[in-house]
């Protein structure tokens, strides 16, 4: 059995996998953060599987990066992490940072598993809370609720 800081302080770092490889668009190492058959689900779409999880990433869904946006940097701010044997729990607060300054921010609600001794992302449910008018991202769902443009 492992310590419970020492699952704490695993979970987090796997967190900070997950950003810093989105942020320098490294969409596979990114990927790797979630379980085989791991769930990522935002926007009112959900995505399952690490093959999946890249192509929805990489823009499979048809959405083209925004050629102004030129630095995006996922803050990870106050988490609150759950851990019970291979299984944990966690809410994260986040928030985005773009060349232009505060782009969005959210929570992560994550349900994670110990595997073959490595914590995972089993399920991941991206949350976002406030985006600003000319975010230099595609709308999202914000607190629910669909974009107009949607």
């Amino acid at each position: 059995m492992s310590n419970l800081c020492e699952d704490r302080e695993a979970i987090r770092h796997l967190m900070a996998v997950y950003n810093i490889n989105g942020d320098r668009g490294r969409v596979g190492a990114l990927a790797d953060a979630f379980a085989e058959d791991g769930v990522i689900e935002f926007s009112g779409v959900t995505t399952r599987g690490r093959a999946a999880i890249i192509e929805r990433l990489s823009g499979g869904g048809g959405t083209k990066r925004n050629p102004a946006l030129e630095v995006s940097r996922h803050h990870i701010t106050t988490s609150l992490i759950e851990v019970e044997d291979d299984v944990a729990q966690a809410r994260t607060y986040f928030q985005v940072l773009t060349n232009e300054g505060l782009d969005h921010h959210g929570h992560y609600v994550d349900r994670l598993v110990r595997t073959d001794g490595r914590w995972q992302i089993a399920h991941r449910q991206v949350r976002i809370d406030y985006q600003k008018a000319d975010s230099l991202y595609p709308p999202f769902h914000v607190r629910g609720r669909a974009p107009a443009s949607a």
